[in-house]
């Protein structure tokens, strides 16, 4: 997401697993709020510019889809993208609890996509539920499940859950990756950095990771080269 805010540039990564990470251009960014307990979301994403979705569905190249901002809340974007992008009615609601001391308290969330030839009465449901549940931060205040607040949407529709996944932030550098990065610096610019004599770091910018490399480290870096 690039909203032209403060906080920068955006960028999410997922896997089938529930594995994620995450990181913006810009972490220290004051915290606004529209009202008391209300965070601005948009204010700090911004509203100027694009979200972009790229899939890689293991074909020969990867799917990416991209639409101009709504509003720079997350949830009112991700439904828009999934309508225009992707032509899919969806309803997404997200929520995010940040405590006293900028620690994030509870963080949550749902998406619900129409199945095609979805009937009228089942629609109505759901847009009735929506309304009624509310925002999704007091239910995880009080300490509302996903399952709990899909429930709570869904009324008298009723949920079958057929699968439960645990999601959890995960990072996949390793300093092996790290070294292929350096060598793709090439030559010229990896002898500069073994000139200098001093130990070069290199700090993964999803999970502030630091890989250490010393003058000899680089050496060894350009003989492979």
């Amino acid at each position: 997401i690039r909203g032209g805010g403060p906080i920068g540039t955006i960028t999410c990564v997922s896997d089938p697993d529930g594995n994620v990470r995450g990181v913006v251009t810009e972490s220290n960014v004051p915290l606004m709020e529209k009202q008391p307990g209300k965070l601005d979301i948009g204010a700090t994403v911004g509203t100027n510019g694009t979200l972009t979705v790229i899939r890689d569905l293991q074909m020969k190249e990867p799917y990416i889809g991209s639409i101009p901002l709504v509003s720079g809340e997350i949830a009112e974007d991700v439904t828009a993208y999934f309508a225009r992008s992707e032509q899919t009615p969806t309803a997404c609601a997200l929520g995010v609890l940040i405590d006293k001391d900028c620690s994030v308290k509870v963080a949550g969330g749902y998406l619900i996509q129409l199945l095609p030839g979805a009937p009228e009465e089942v629609i109505d449901t759901l847009e009735r539920g929506i309304q009624r549940a509310g925002a999704v931060t007091p239910m995880l205040e009080n300490g509302l499940t996903p399952e709990d607040i899909l429930g709570q949407v869904c009324g008298d529709l009723g949920v079958v859950f057929m699968e439960t996944t645990e999601v959890n932030y995960k990072c996949y550098c390793t300093r092996d990756r790290v070294t292929a990065a350096l060598i793709s610096l090439g030559r010229e610019e990896l002898t500069e950095i073994m000139e200098e004599g001093k130990t070069f770091p290199v700090e993964c910018q999803f999970c502030d990771t630091v890989y250490s490399f010393t003058p000899d480290d680089v050496a060894e870096l350009l003989e492979k080269v």
